[in-house]
């Protein structure tokens, strides 16, 4: 069974490990993420944003994290969302991104959008299209990765 958790500093080393871990399976791990992974407080959760866990309950690890970063005017970016690969298949990337939707709307969001990659993450483009996600001109170049930018207006 998996529970939808909250961010707490006993969660940090999880929360970087299982980011690192996609990042650089495929891509360049970028300063950028560096930054956003070593202080989540600063970037996600102390501007109005959230750091979201899946733990699984019989041992307690954490399994999957997805974030959502505040920038001002009800916008909300979903960000840093993985599984980890010995959990994959079991819809924890789904769980994660309806409960990041819901605390988004909890927020007073008006639009949450995203950053990804069309060609080699083609399964979460799928899981994004499944949460109402559609995609819009690619405005932010902050990551080299991302080559597609998706939103849902809440």
């Amino acid at each position: 069974m998996i529970r939808i958790i909250d961010w707490q500093p006993v969660y940090q080393n999880a929360w970087k490990d299982l980011n690192i871990a996609w990042i650089s399976k495929d891509y360049e791990v970028e300063q950028v993420d560096i930054d956003t992974l070593d202080f989540p407080e600063k970037y996600f959760i102390n501007g109005g944003g959230a750091v979201l866990l899946a733990q699984r309950e019989e041992d307690e690890e954490i399994v999957g994290t997805v974030a959502l970063q505040p920038f001002g005017d009800g916008v909300l970016e979903l960000a840093k969302m993985t599984v980890a690969e010995s959990a994959r298949g079991l819809k924890i990337g789904e769980l994660l991104g309806v409960a990041a939707l819901e605390r988004a709307r909890q927020l007073c969001a008006k639009r949450v959008f995203l950053l990804s990659n069309a060609s080699k993450a083609y399964q979460a483009i799928n899981l994004y299209f499944k949460l109402g996600f559609r995609c819009v001109a690619l405005e932010n170049k902050d990551f080299k990765r991302a080559n597609i930018q998706m939103e849902i207006v809440l």
